[in-house]
This record gives structure tokens, C-alpha cells and sequence, in this order.
């Protein structure tokens, strides 16, 4: 279970608006709780490095941009516990890249973006094995 304010789920959905028609990316900032929840406190938006004609269909986080937001949270004392991306005219599903690419343990929200407009955001956490994603619940936060 992921939590979030609804501050937290506006950014994102404005953030995939404001790239769209490529995909958006960023960090979500937090705590992990003691019964398992992720509680996100701040988005960290990152620009889509990937090269310019893949930017519709896919999005990168360069090591030196998840390390920056890593410290970024270390200095607050607080953990990254996830990321978010777009998916420009596509369902907010996890694609085959998107399970290659992904860790165990955080959470993963897509929006969907629909000819310009966020539609759907769902959040997704991989199974330990590393064999699929579940679908997480939301819920919504201070």
C-alpha cells in the first residue's frame, strides 16, 4: 500500500500533462512504515533523459539523477520509495520494460495521458521474484 496527499497526485498528473507527448519521470519521497506502507512527503520530478524519437514510449532516470535524489532525501532523512512515469496515450500499466527495469520493494505509479489530459494513475509494487507486478493501493494522505 502506498500513500499519498492529494497535492502529491496532482503533481504527477500535471507533470505528465506538461511532457506530454513523451513520457515524464520522477522520484517519490518518503518514509517506509512499520506495517509496510509507503508513505510519499514529496515528488521529485526529473527530466526524461532518454534520447529525444524514444521519449514518447519511453523515460530514463540517469544514475547521477537517482543519486542526486537520493541525497536530496538522505539530507531530510527520508528514503526514496518509488518512482513515476507516464504513459502517453497507453494505459497506466506496467510494460515488459518497465518489469525488466524495476527493483522489488518500491512502488511504481504510472498515469496515463490521454491526448493531453491524465486519465488514470494506478500504482503498481513488483513481486520479490521479479516476476510480475501487483496492482498497490492508493490511499490518500495529509
Amino acid at each position: 500500500m502506498i500513500t499519498l496527499a492529494q497535492n502529491h497526485l496532482d503533481e504527477i498528473s500535471r507533470h505528465g500533462e506538461r511532457d506530454y507527448p513523451h513520457e515524464c519521470c520522477g522520484l517519490l519521497i518518503g518514509t517506509f512504515a512499520a506495517d509496510g506502507r509507503k508513505i510519499v512527503l514529496e515528488t521529485y520530478p526529473i527530466s526524461n533523459a532518454r534520447e529525444e524519437e524514444a521519449r514518447h514510449h519511453r523515460s530514463l532516470i540517469t544514475p547521477q539523477e537517482l543519486m542526486r535524489g537520493e541525497r536530496y532525501a538522505l539530507q531530510k532523512s527520508l528514503d526514496v520509495v518509488g518512482n513515476y512515469h507516464s504513459h502517453p496515450d497507453h494505459p497506466a500499466v506496467p510494460s515488459q520494460y518497465d518489469l525488466e527495469h524495476a527493483w522489488p520493494t518500491w512502488s511504481y505509479i504510472i498515469v496515463s495521458v490521454r491526448q493531453g489530459s491524465a486519465a488514470d494513475l494506478r500504482s503498481w509494487e513488483m513481486q520479490t521474484d521479479r516476476s510480475r507486478f501487483d496492482e498497490e493501493e492508493i490511499t490518500k494522505g495529509q
